[in-house]
């Protein structure tokens, strides 16, 4: 290390005098900055500590080199000082470091205090930035130019292999396919899929998987295309009011984390997969399966995109209501019997009307973003404020078709099962009455409309093997059921407690 003008300690000490610094990451072609609190240790390392899902800590999984500047004013501008850091940020792991960064970081971030000291540290990515290079700089110095004070950290410099960077890639992708959301798709074909194996007895495995990965790939496919057609609009570009992770899309392209073309070829991927196991199951159990994946095709890859937009004409949710319940319950259902049915298509209209409520619910934040655009969902149609009133008539409709499906003999008496989490969508619906002028504040909502999407479509097909095991099948149904209502109290739960979570915060940085 070369002799330095100014000290270690000097530098440490500045580090330590100044609570914020701007950080810089690569975003594409772009780079992006933000003022964010930190905390340095004795061997320069800095830590940051921000929400999980941040778009710095996808940034930043994708390129992890960053540069950090912190300023102090001086009373005469001659006596301004700053620190620039380069270096490769990587997340806090090991828990002990991870306490260590967090208590650091809580001494000058009101956010991260008021996050550890209520328990909801969990809520946080810890990231440790490693630096190559420290520059201090003194305003009257560099002005009368002498060079600044370079620290040289040599051994710190990253060595990247090709495994980490596929894995690096490969986590983009993952945000890019938006996969927890993917349960959309498994509901339906899980619904019809046991329907099929009350009406026939029995289940042919293979197929299943088939139906499954096609069913998955094609919402994929419709995700990142979805991504693709917002971007070429510049909806996503021009969005502020998003709440990760409901709204807004995966927002890889706005972040610089792929380009158009690379998500427009893993949408072509996705699509691909499905056409082709479409295909294979067409010829295998049917060609009615073929007009099923072609109406699923055209739906999924034009929802946004041209020539029929089916988003821009308020027919959104209508599409994927459809496309999501009845005609993939019905898909499934054919695939494992070769028969035509009502059925699975009565049964899956709960699930139906519980995706097209999830995506009405997520149209809120997106408001000004899409009508700006020329993008008008139902809920630009309509303004936030009467849209709500259509949001609780899509809740009322998923109790009314549960119940009068089990009145009229097209259910089964245990799909009444359906209706145990409906407290939770008359809490979510309460909060969208409430909220529906504050995306923030209106996020609890999003959430629970998916729980309740997800735990009413598994509640319901454990009704179909309910009631095709009879009584012998309680063995294996009753547990299932009992682990079908802990993950709904425990995703209640969690939801409760990141909702408490920001109240408090915001009470905390007003």
């Amino acid at each position: 290390m070369a002799q330095q003008a100014h000290s270690k300690e000097e530098v440490l000490g500045m580090l330590n005098k100044v609570p914020v610094a701007t950080v810089a990451t690569a975003a594409g072609e772009k780079v992006r900055t933000r003022m964010m609190h930190f905390a340095a240790d004795e061997d320069f390392s800095i830590y940051l500590a921000t929400m999980k899902g941040d778009p710095k800590t996808l940034q930043l999984t994708h390129h992890p080199f960053v540069s950090l500047l912190v300023h102090e004013p001086g009373a005469d501008i001659n006596d301004s000082r700053e620190v620039e850091i380069e270096g490769s940020a990587r997340f806090v792991r090991d828990d002990a470091q991870r306490e260590k960064a967090l208590k650091l970081t809580a001494q000058r971030s009101p956010v991260v205090q008021y996050l550890t000291s209520t328990g909801n540290a969990g809520l946080l990515d810890c990231l440790q930035v490693v630096p190559e290079t420290v520059k201090y700089r003194v305003f009257k110095e560099i002005v009368q130019g002498m060079p600044p004070t370079v620290l040289e950290f040599p051994q710190n410099k990253p060595t990247v292999s090709e495994w980490t960077r596929l894995r690096q890639k490969l986590h983009i992708w993952y945000v890019n396919t938006r996969v927890p959301f993917l349960t959309a798709a498994l509901v339906p074909v899980l619904l019809g899929t046991a329907l099929a194996w009350f009406a026939v007895g029995g289940l042919h495995w293979g197929f299943f998987l088939l139906t499954l990965i096609a069913g998955l790939a094609m919402h994929a496919g419709t995700n990142v295309i979805n991504d693709f057609f917002d971007y070429k609009s510049h909806n996503d570009d021009i969005n502020r009011e998003f709440i990760r992770p409901f709204s807004g899309g995966s927002r890889t392209i706005q972040l610089g984390l792929t380009s158009p073309l690379e998500t427009l070829m893993l949408a072509l991927f996705y699509f691909g997969i499905a056409i082709v196991l479409g295909l294979v199951l067409a010829w295998t159990r049917g060609w009615p399966i073929l007009a099923l994946g072609i109406v699923g095709t055209i739906s999924g890859f034009f929802y946004t995109g041209y020539p029929f937009k089916w988003a821009h004409r308020g027919v959104g949710e209508l599409v994927v209501g459809l496309n999501f319940g009845p005609l993939m319950a019905l898909g499934a259902y054919y695939v494992q019997t070769q028969q035509w049915s009502w059925t699975p298509a009565i049964a899956a209209i709960p699930v139906g009307l519980l995706i097209a409520a999830v995506l009405y619910i997520n149209e809120f934040p997106d408001f000004t973003a899409d009508k700006a655009v020329g993008k008008r969902t139902l809920v630009v149609r309509l303004g936030k404020r009467r849209a709500v009133g259509l949001y609780a008539l899509m809740v009322a409709g998923v109790v009314v078709s549960i119940v009068l499906g089990v009145a009229l003999g097209a259910l089964p008496a245990a799909a009444l099962l359906g209706l145990l989490p409906m407290p939770l969508l008359v809490r979510a619906t309460a909060y969208a009455y409430r909220h529906y002028a504050s995306p923030f504040d209106m996020a609890p909502a999003n959430g629970l409309t998916i729980v309740v999407h997800l735990a009413v479509g598994l509640l319901l097909a454990l009704a179909y093997v309910w009631a095709g095991a009879g009584n012998g099948g309680l063995s294996y149904v009753v547990p299932l059921g009992v682990l079908c209502l802990a993950f709904i109290g425990y995703m209640y739960w969690q939801m409760e407690k990141g909702r408490k979570a920001f109240v408090g915060l915001k009470q905390v940085v007003k």
